[in-house]
């Protein structure tokens, strides 16, 4: 027969009792998500069964209303085609592309505007006028200076979200504790030290709430390009069948453009979480995202 030690038993109970108290933990956290997302699927389900009775019982013009089955069979004959994932992939590429671009530009011209005062005052009415414009505005002289190619979609969404990064990133400068930056310079860091170390950091939560808010300008940007001219895309889809007064594809192109902007928000909520592990906003991620 084997021995057991006193201390390995303490050991396996102490490892035991960690054991339960994780699972406690979780559980809460479990039984809420499962709750939320079959109350999730019984609200779509319930709408959707209402809206196809109602198409059925006549109570609605199916023409006008298109109904769950007609958007259903739409969106098989277009995905057995190839056109659904060619015009999503369109989309998704150019609003990804110009998020990035922009975001990460504007970012970091709104930090490099701490280095000086003056040229910060001198640029602040110029950015918030631009910021002031819809972007949409812009669209038209976009797509006649880089055409009608994915390239102008992906330079209208550089622009919208490049004027939000700057302006977000600026006011983050202002919102740093100054007696931290007093301290550094009591220290002798040199002005570059302060912003690798002080400022960057101090601004990465705002930085990423802007990224939250950029996402979506990114996908508005650039559905509303391809509304204007493109040859593909979610946006250049839902212009053309709508034209045709084909409701059911209108709805399919509707829906995807739902879920890519629900897939993008999640991603960069994943992005704030591997990030910003100490930032109290990725509570408030989680539980939107899931």
């Amino acid at each position: 027969m084997k021995s057991t030690s006193p201390e390995m038993s303490l050991t396996k109970e102490h490892t035991g009792v960690a054991k339960n108290k994780t699972k406690r933990k979780q559980s809460p956290f479990t039984k809420e998500w499962t709750m939320t997302m079959i109350w999730r699927f019984i609200i779509v389900a319930v709408i959707l069964v209402i809206w196809e009775a109602a198409v059925q019982l006549k109570l609605v013009n199916g023409f006008l209303m298109g109904s769950p089955s007609a958007i259903l069979d739409a969106a098989i004959a277009m995905f057995s085609s190839g056109q659904l994932f060619t015009d999503v992939l369109a989309t998704v590429n150019a609003t990804i592309i110009g998020f990035v671009a922009g975001s990460l530009f504007g970012s970091l011209a709104g930090l490099l505007m701490w280095y000086s005062k003056a040229v910060a005052r001198v640029l602040d009415p110029f950015i918030v006028a631009l910021n002031g414009i819809p972007k949409i505005a812009l669209a038209p002289m976009i797509i006649i200076w880089f055409g009608s190619g994915i390239f102008s979609k992906i330079v209208l969404a550089s622009v919208a979200t490049f004027i939000v990064a700057l302006l977000s990133a600026y006011q983050a400068t202002h919102q740093i504790d100054e007696s931290q930056i007093n301290l550094m310079k009591s220290f002798g860091a040199k002005k570059s030290q302060i912003f690798r170390k002080i400022i960057i950091p101090s601004s990465l939560p705002w930085i990423i709430s802007a990224f939250r808010i950029n996402i979506g300008l990114a996908l508005v940007s650039v559905v509303g390009g391809e509304f204007i001219s493109s040859d593909k895309g979610l946006g250049h889809m839902v212009f053309v069948e709508g034209n045709l007064f084909n409701l059911p594809a209108v709805w399919v192109g509707v829906f995807m453009l739902m879920l890519v902007a629900m897939l993008l928000y999640t991603c960069v909520s994943y992005i704030e979480s591997r990030l910003l592990p100490w930032n109290d906003n990725k509570n408030s991620s989680k539980s939107t995202s899931v």
